[in-house]
């Protein structure tokens, strides 16, 4: 029987361990951390774990969902590719208004185009702009299906579902790559964390 990796629960790990040479105040500069992946990867666990390890730098900070948004911002919207584009777009225009103000802003979003993504870059601004892939096979992905949207999309009940009926454009250079089926979400935010910390 294969084993499938499966990222844990942030509740159920042991703080995040600081290094003694690390200052524990607000070494890192504001920055949109943008997490995109599949449905299921990982993102939102990671960034529910990564909150609580920035403010603990001192950094004021705030997450913008794809679930969450999609509820309020952007509850209007459908999945048609122009309301994917133009969900990115609002999600991205907030972000850039926050970290405008000083927030380090962290966005869990599938944002399955590579053009939607660089519209989110150039709205926010590339200096400011950590592009994360968290990526895992889709086999994976659908073995995980916390909310059974694979389920439903495998079913015809979801139109246009993003990595079975509809493409997930990789990203070509982000400035992170996390394998979510490889490492735990610990390492996932360790590896974000270093990331910011060498380039604060």
């Amino acid at each position: 029987m294969t084993h499938t990796p499966v990222l844990k629960h942030h509740n159920n790990l042991e703080p995040y361990p600081f290094r003694e040479n690390r200052r524990v105040t607000s070494d890192v500069r504001p920055r949109v951390i943008w997490l995109t992946g599949l449905s299921a990867a990982g993102k939102s666990t990671i960034v529910d774990s990564l909150n609580p390890v920035l403010r603990a730098r001192g950094l004021t900070t705030c997450i913008l969902d794809g679930d969450t948004v999609r509820t309020g911002l952007c509850r209007d919207l459908g999945f048609s590719a122009d309301d994917r584009e133009e969900n990115v777009r609002r999600v991205a225009e907030v972000a850039a208004l926050m970290v405008e103000s000083g927030l380090t802003v962290m966005v869990a979003l599938i944002s399955p185009t590579r053009s939607a993504r660089h519209l989110a870059r150039s709205i926010v601004g590339s200096a400011r702009f950590v592009e994360v892939f968290v990526d895992v096979p889709l086999a994976v992905a659908e073995a995980r299906d916390p909310k059974g949207l694979y389920r439903r999309a495998r079913a015809g009940g979801i139109p246009a579902f993003t990595g079975v009926a509809a493409a997930y454009e990789r990203p070509l250079f982000p400035e992170l790559h996390i394998r979510t089926d490889e490492v735990d979400v610990r390492r996932a935010v360790r590896m974000i964390d270093d990331w910011l910390l060498a380039r604060g």
